[in-house]
């Protein structure tokens, strides 16, 4: 069993993360390559990395917000996004379908939510479909609503975690 190796993203991730993304959410749901750069750069402490073997394996991004408004879709650009914000919104959960069903979304998940408590961040918000409402809340998150969001043409459900 190989063990992962969690870090922050730097640019020349982009290209994978981007592939990533696109393998693991439908449609209009996946963030474009843009978007995910912009996130990198702003927001480097907030996109964790998961590598596996030397390879990204996975990632969870995100940004901080004082007041958060989960449907604001201009947010996933990181307008409004201050860093020092008490809030954080993740954005993006992905693992490469190669490497899921074998415990490591757990263990990015754990890791992401103990590096934002060391951040001294209070809340952590984020929106998943109705088949992941369980997942993430064995991960210690509360359902909060169903979202007016319709990203991508989905039906969403907020969720948050008070650390």
């Amino acid at each position: 069993m190989t063990h992962p190796i969690f870090r922050q993203a730097v640019p020349a991730d982009a290209d994978r993360c981007f592939e990533i993304e696109t393998q693991a959410y439908e449609g209009d749901e996946a963030a474009t390559h843009a978007k995910i750069a912009t996130r990198i750069g702003q927001y480097p402490e907030g996109f964790l990395i998961l590598e596996l073997e030397g390879e990204i394996a996975g990632f969870i991004n995100s940004g901080c917000a004082h007041e958060v408004v989960m449907s604001d879709e201009s947010f996933k650009e990181l307008v409004g996004h201050d860093p020092d914000a008490a809030n954080v919104v993740i954005m993006s959960v992905v693992l490469d379908p190669a490497h899921q069903g074998k415990g490591h979304a757990g263990k990015l998940m754990r890791q992401f939510v103990e590096h934002m408590r060391g951040m001294g961040k209070s809340t952590i918000h984020l929106m998943c479909k109705e088949q992941h409402i369980d997942l993430y809340k064995h991960f210690g998150y509360v359902y909060v609503q169903p979202s007016p969001s319709e990203h991508g043409g989905m039906a969403w459900h907020e969720m948050v975690m008070v650390l």
